[in-house]
């Protein structure tokens, strides 16, 4: 009889040991819980300082890339515009008459040349008839100074041609220069207005309409809704579980039938304190590691600073 209760003891202690000493499954999901994060770009007015005249979005708005997000007055340098038009007419007035001044000195080179060439037959003519005094020696001595004459009016041309073709040069240089200018003009008048660089929600506006800003001022604070991402945190026991590429479902109690994809893309290499406020030490000393989330938002519905959680795949992460 004893013998049969030690041995139904013995059993009874070895099925709870073996059960008791059997590793637990491992989790196939983590959960996390965090908030949504968006890429964040300061918006400022380019080079122009101004007084601020359209300023029509306060902050939450959501707005379209290309949107006018702000616009300075812009009388001053729509006046810059105007001069430097005016400049660009004014140089290529300038080149016309460069290029009709290079035109006429070349025209003055074929008359030259033409002279230059009946006046050396003369004077070659003159010079066989004088021995046969058929011609007078006067008349060779004339027609050698007209020949003379007339190859200084030559070279006095030519070099006047060279001139006007320098002037035709800078005359180009003058128009390319103010058409620079136009240009660079234009480009600062454009920058009197702001626009949205992508699809986004204004986070923060920093400025106020009726005031004067220069280079650099923060306008408005926009976030990229095309790019959001959560953060969260993860335990240290858990780090060794997720990995890089790692899919996850995010959820939001704001749109309890939504379910976003996502991928994890930052596990930070160091450890940090529980980001919270804490009543206990053993709190405090909690040691997590900060990852981050990709998230899939391509209809908008997320928006930077909403709660959400994310269940994290771990499968591969415990199959390796």
């Amino acid at each position: 009889m004893i013998a049969g209760v030690g041995l139904v003891v013995a059993i009874g202690v070895g099925f709870v040991a073996y059960h008791w000493l059997q590793p637990a499954p491992v989790a196939q999901f983590l959960r996390v819980s965090g908030n949504i994060e968006a890429h964040e770009s300061l918006l400022s007015f380019n080079v122009v300082q101004s007084r601020i005249v359209d300023l029509p979005f306060d902050e939450g708005k959501w707005v379209k890339r290309g949107t006018l997000i702000a616009r300075v007055d812009d009388t001053d340098y729509r006046q810059r515009v105007r001069i430097a038009d005016a400049a660009v007419l004014v140089q290529r007035r300038s080149l016309a008459s460069a290029e009709r001044n290079a035109a006429a000195a070349r025209q003055v080179l074929v008359s030259d040349r033409a002279a230059l060439a009946y006046k050396r037959v003369n004077y070659v003519r003159l010079r066989r008839l004088v021995p046969t005094g058929a011609a007078s020696r006067d008349a060779l001595d004339l027609a050698r100074a007209a020949l003379q004459e007339s190859s200084a009016d030559l070279q006095r041309d030519q070099a006047l041609l060279a001139v006007a073709r320098r002037n035709v040069a800078l005359a180009h240089a003058n128009v390319r220069n103010a058409e620079a200018s136009l240009k660079l003009a234009r480009i600062i008048e454009g920058y009197t207005t702001l626009r949205a660089p992508f699809n986004g929600v204004i986070m923060v506006r920093q400025a106020e309409l009726g005031e004067v800003v220069g280079p650099g001022t923060p306008i408005v604070t926009l976030g990229d809704l095309d790019h959001l991402w959560m953060r969260a945190y993860v335990n240290e026991p858990d780090l060794g579980r997720v990995h890089l590429g790692e899919a996850a479902i995010v959820t939001t109690d704001n749109l309890p039938a939504e379910h976003f994809r996502g991928r994890v893309s930052f596990i930070a290499e160091n450890a940090e304190f529980t980001p919270k406020t804490v009543d206990t030490y053993a709190e405090r000393v909690t040691l997590v590691y900060r990852i981050r989330i990709d998230i899939d938002n391509r209809h908008h519905e997320l928006v930077p600073g909403m709660p959400v959680d994310a269940r994290i795949e771990l499968a591969r992460a415990s199959s390796r």
